[in-house]
């Protein structure tokens, strides 16, 4: 009978030794579980810090794009407007252009202010995390102008003299007075 005890104890002393490495692997397993999700918590909150970076990188990009294209758009304006002024001294309807090509500068002038204030409001919304992230990363890269289908359609009506649209000039070349085909 003394074996049979020596057994049982030994067998009891290894029952007791697993259960207490099982309850520090169970102990162990809950403490990695833990480290496990903190630091996914801190992978969730880098991204969207980073995500928001991007997103204000971006803007700023954007911004500076249309203050660089305005400030380019100003001079070019001046210096069609005053060769216009110049063309009316002959062509006396190149006025209506020049009054065209005034109205689109004001035009734009008017909307870029608060444009740029708009994108500012963004920037600050997503500095404090009130806006979604939803600005595509391709956002950088200038997207295509579409141009109308029809060519009659065009984007911007120029006056009738200054058309391309050819036929209605030979019309009018071929029952002018001035025409040498009289």
């Amino acid at each position: 009978m003394f074996g049979k005890d020596d057994l049982v104890d030994h067998l009891s002393r290894d029952l007791d030794r697993a259960r207490v490495r099982r309850d520090a692997l169970a102990s162990e397993a809950t403490t990695v579980a833990a480290q496990i999700a903190e630091i996914e918590a801190r992978l969730v909150e880098e991204k969207k810090r980073r995500e928001r970076e991007r997103v204000l990188a971006e803007i700023e990009v954007i911004k500076t794009r249309i203050r660089q294209a305005a400030g380019a758009f100003a001079p070019v304006v001046d210096g069609l407007s005053k060769a216009i002024e110049q063309a009316t001294a002959v062509v006396p309807e190149a006025r209506e252009l020049n009054s065209f090509l005034v109205s689109v500068a004001t035009e734009i002038d008017s909307v870029l202010d608060p444009l740029l204030r708009e994108l500012d409001q963004r920037a600050d919304a997503v500095r404090s995390g009130q806006a979604a992230l939803d600005l595509p990363s391709s956002a950088i890269e200038a997207p295509a102008i579409e141009l109308p289908k029809d060519p009659n359609e065009r984007l911007l009506r120029f006056p009738a003299w200054l058309s391309r649209d050819k036929e209605a000039d030979k019309k009018d070349v071929s029952e002018s007075p001035r025409s040498t085909a009289a």
